[in-house]
């Protein structure tokens, strides 16, 4: 079984309030890099995506109405 994450939070509560504030540091750190990469893949794939004729190009004012549609559809 594995560990909870109030048992973590207990843990973590449980050090000295620099290395609290550390572990936040690397936390937070460490999820960036995560979305970074995320971020990056999805490029690739989109590119990839766009390069193999599965996605169409856009001018500005074509994404700009599509962004509103989906919002108000979202409402």
């Amino acid at each position: 079984m594995g560990v909870t994450l109030d048992q973590v939070i207990d843990s973590a509560m449980q050090l000295p309030l620099e290395q609290q504030e550390m572990l936040l540091e690397i936390l937070q750190s460490r999820q960036i890099e995560a979305r970074r990469l995320e971020m990056a893949r999805d490029a690739q794939e989109s590119l990839a995506a766009f390069r193999a004729g599965k996605l169409k190009g856009q001018t500005a004012a074509e994404i700009i109405v599509d962004l509103r549609k989906a919002l108000e559809a979202d409402e």
